[in-house]
């Protein structure tokens, strides 16, 4: 254990399972909170922090700190051996094969293979040929049949630059809030993602419960613009990325347009290169921005505190606090929950911290993507999981099972 872990801290070993992309999101750099690891003895492991960080538990679950051997092959290939409830009994470019450890009860399945998927024209042959029992497609699927969603963790937010006029004024950004309706906003997302009422995606703990966050009452919005001060003659550029997929934010932020201009609070919609808007806003140069922030660990700090705390507020490729909002009281509510290990505590202060954030709208959370899944008829106990790291050991299944991840 220690040795897999020390393959990740390293960086750069090529035995090491992306260490620039795992360790660094959830520990906070490489090696971030983490000061050593060790092993006093043959069954204990030991972790030790610079800090207290209580979302260390969660983020350890995740598959990209999975304990790993790394073995080399008769052909030369690093092949990594692992524990769980399957093993790998073949890997190769396209496929991986597995098979389960020990006996299975009932019709569970006992063998998976991951295929690659080229999409829906390879899909719907491979289901017509009942060569594929589950596939898990990137984008909405065109298959009707035996779909299943959920909605994930990546959050579309619209960031306010509030050290800009007059999105330095609470009012503005609460009446911006008022004016969008999620109705419109869904025509727009179509099947890729939907409206989002709260701080935090359905599926993620912490998640506080309460008023919608969009309000869809553009004669309210109309009467808090005029409160504060909205020149008619002001029109601030909305900023999204130009981006393909299941979600088309330069159409969603047409969306955000009309429903703010119904409002009297007209904004020109800006399209721009993914790079661009990411130079723009970490610069601090742009009036309003649709972006996209994930949660990628599980845990609510690991989004919150990124988002909205004055250490990611400084200008540059660091900045993670787009909005550049300071506020003293929501870094400390923000802070003490990511140090505190007794979840209850932690699950009060992050109720307490979107209370403060509903109230002062730093930013503004507008949709969330979904997941998808297609399954035969003949397969059970499929459970999908915001994360995408889907519970596969209580599938069911009168055939053997083939994946897709693609």
């Amino acid at each position: 254990m220690q040795a897999s872990f020390e393959r990740l801290m390293s960086g750069g070993k090529p035995t090491s399972p992306s260490p620039n992309v795992v360790w660094p999101a959830l520990l906070r750099g490489l090696p971030g909170v983490v000061k050593e690891v060790s092993a006093p003895d043959p069954r204990t492991f030991q972790i030790t922090l610079v800090q207290p960080y209580a979302p260390l538990i969660t983020v350890l679950a995740h598959p990209g700190f999975g304990i790993t051997h790394p073995a080399i092959g008769a052909d030369g290939v690093t092949r990594l051996v692992g524990t769980g409830l399957f093993k790998v009994v073949e890997s190769r470019v396209g496929r991986i094969a597995l098979e389960a450890a020990r006996p299975v009860a009932g019709n569970r399945a006992e063998r998976i293979v991951f295929v690659e998927m080229g999409g829906d024209e390879q899909a719907e042959a491979e289901f017509a040929a009942r060569t594929l029992d589950v596939w898990f497609p990137e984008d909405p699927p065109r298959r009707v049949e035996g779909s299943l969603s959920i909605p994930g963790t990546r959050v579309g937010l619209l960031v306010f630059q509030t050290e800009k006029e007059p999105f330095s004024r609470k009012k503005v950004r609460q009446a911006i809030a008022t004016a969008l309706d999620p109705s419109r906003i869904g025509v727009a997302l179509e099947r890729g993602a939907v409206p989002l009422q709260s701080f935090l995606p359905p599926g993620i703990w912490g998640r506080r419960e309460g008023s919608p966050l969009l309000g869809a009452n553009p004669a309210g919005a109309k009467k808090l613009l005029a409160e504060a001060g909205w020149a008619k003659t002001l029109v601030p550029t909305l900023l999204a990325p130009d981006l393909a997929g299941a979600v088309n934010m330069g159409r969603v932020a047409e969306s955000l347009a009309s429903a703010l201009g119904a409002a009297g609070g007209a904004v020109r919609p800006r399209v721009e290169s993914p790079d661009t808007v990411r130079a723009l806003t970490q610069a601090g140069d742009y009036d309003i921005a649709l972006v996209e922030a994930g949660i990628d660990g599980g845990d609510p700090h690991l989004f919150l505190y990124p988002l909205s705390t004055t250490e990611g507020a400084v200008r540059g490729p660091s900045a993670t606090n787009l909005s550049f909002y300071r506020n003293r009281r929501l870094d400390d509510l923000l802070i003490r929950a990511s140090q505190l290990a007794f979840r209850p505590e932690r699950q009060r202060l992050y109720g307490r911290a979107q209370a403060l954030m509903a109230d002062e709208l730093p930013w503004l959370p507008v949709y969330v993507r979904l997941r998808w899944a297609v399954v035969r008829p003949e397969i059970g106990g499929l459970r999908l999981h915001p994360t995408g790291f889907h519970r596969l050991d209580t599938l069911t299944v009168d055939s053997p099972v083939f994946l897709a991840p693609r």
